[in-house]
């Protein structure tokens, strides 16, 4: 589970880049506080081939990455 809630972008997908790169994941959490960053890490994470779930729970958002 990462939290990157409290941060701006970029640094929830450098965060999210840092867990991909090292352990190459199935599926990972992310949680955000904000939308810029549920784009930015969606569109890295579908890059890399991970399909996104988001759910909102009034303005925090849990993303689920699973390959």
């Amino acid at each position: 589970m990462i939290d990157a809630r409290g941060y701006s972008c970029p640094t929830p997908v450098v965060m999210v880049q840092k867990a991909v790169k090292e352990g190459a994941p199935a599926s990972l959490e992310v949680a955000v506080d904000n939308q810029c960053s549920v784009e930015n890490v969606k569109r890295f994470a579908q890059h890399a081939g991970y399909r996104v779930e988001v759910s909102d729970f009034e303005g925090d958002f849990k993303l689920v990455l699973t390959k």
